[in-house]
């Protein structure tokens, strides 16, 4: 298993993940970390959790906009790949959102 050390809003997280997803994991962090400078550029700085659960929130909004826009679009033709993938990326969000709340 490898590990892979994330910078978010100044702190260190580091985190394991299975041996070659360790660059999926690292764009993820870059996501999050894109999220929070959002979250801080447009309410200024805030609490680290408050900070976290927004940048959260908005992710899980992305998601479930997504996932709306997938299931009036599915039909016999959708492609099922699609779907599958939206699938593993919310697992593998929420597992990650599990580790971060070990912490």
């Amino acid at each position: 298993m490898a590990q892979v050390t994330l910078r978010i809003n100044g702190y260190a997280y580091t985190l394991g993940c299975k041996d070659g997803e360790e660059k999926h994991l690292e764009a993820m962090g870059a996501e999050v970390s894109n999220r929070i400078d959002g979250v801080r550029a447009a309410s200024g700085p805030s609490g680290e959790a408050r900070m976290l659960v927004m940048a959260a929130l908005m992710m899980a909004d992305d998601i479930f906009e997504l996932r709306t826009r997938l299931e009036a679009t599915e039909s016999p033709k959708a492609d099922p790949k699609l779907g599958r993938k939206l699938n593993r990326m919310a697992k593998r969000a929420e597992e990650i959102a599990e580790g971060l709340e070990m912490k």
